[in-house]
């Protein structure tokens, strides 16, 4: 198999059948941003598990307004509509659950063991391999749908990859050793995977999500660097508290939350 393979709606389809959401997914050759796409989509009543995929990103974007690198029939750029009933103060828990959910399909469709770095990353060998941009809209003052944006670095090689980039980013083909990975097989799996873990959220809370999320992570018991406007402090990463922040200690022993941030593994 090439690792250019382009994407087939009709195998999108197939691959998440599992998924009920599967049917309203939308597959499009270049966008500036699937974020954009699905909000558009979003606005005017797509319901909820509406998928969009992109075969290349212009304009991708990841958390604080950064460019997400989306190369042409190289990763898997995707953006999903969510309807949730949840105060807003929780929707950090859904960006949690989308890692969990990519998380588990990487592992299984390609054995890659990645691991979930606070609050939003994906990494394996130490170098991230997906970003998760979960966005929200309010209406009347309360949460009227999210956009939980999911790009994965598939088969890209290092040549793919920006000298800035270089180094920090790597691929699902480049951990497997050259070998690509069906996108469109991991694509279905990531879907049906997003929409069990939702569900399962729905039905029974944060708790089994955060189980799932801590048995993947790679930031608990490492020592790390939190990066605020207020300025830099060190601590270990001990848990999640009850709305997905993260729990710091440090050396005195005391236990801080942290809701937003950039972290660093010391």
């Amino acid at each position: 198999m090439s690792n250019y393979e382009t994407l087939s709606l009709n195998q999108l389809k197939k691959n998440s059948s599992a998924s009920n959401w599967s049917g309203g997914m939308q597959l499009l050759e270049t966008v500036v941003s699937t974020q954009e796409e699905a909000k558009r989509l979003a606005e005017s009543g797509a319901p909820e598990g509406t998928a969009v995929i992109a075969e290349e990103q212009t304009g991708g974007r990841g958390r604080m307004g950064r460019k997400w690198h989306s190369p042409r029939g190289k990763g898997i750029w995707m953006s999903v509509v969510l309807r949730p009933k949840l105060p807003l103060l929780l929707t950090p828990q859904l960006t949690l659950l989308a890692g969990v959910a990519v998380c588990t399909a990487i592992r299984r469709v390609t054995g890659v063991q990645a691991g979930i770095k606070w609050p939003n990353d994906l990494l394996a060998g130490g170098r991230k391999i997906c970003g998760i941009l979960l966005e929200s809209s309010l209406r009347e003052g309360g949460l009227h749908y999210c956009i939980a944006g999911i790009g994965i670095a598939v088969n890209l090689t290092e040549e793919d990859y920006p000298d800035y980039l270089r180094g920090v980013g790597t691929s699902l083909l480049i951990q497997r050793g050259g070998i690509p990975v069906d996108r469109s097989e991991l694509a279905g799996a990531v879907l049906a995977e997003l929409e069990y873990q939702y569900n399962l959220y729905m039905e029974q809370g944060f708790k089994p999500i955060r189980e799932l999320w801590e048995s993947m992570s790679v930031t608990l018991g490492r020592q790390i660097a939190l990066n605020t406007p207020q300025g830099r402090s060190e601590g270990t990463a001990v848990g999640l508290d009850d709305n997905g922040g993260l729990l710091l200690k440090d050396e005195s022993g005391h236990i801080t939350n942290v809701c937003s941030g950039e972290i660093e593994i010391i």
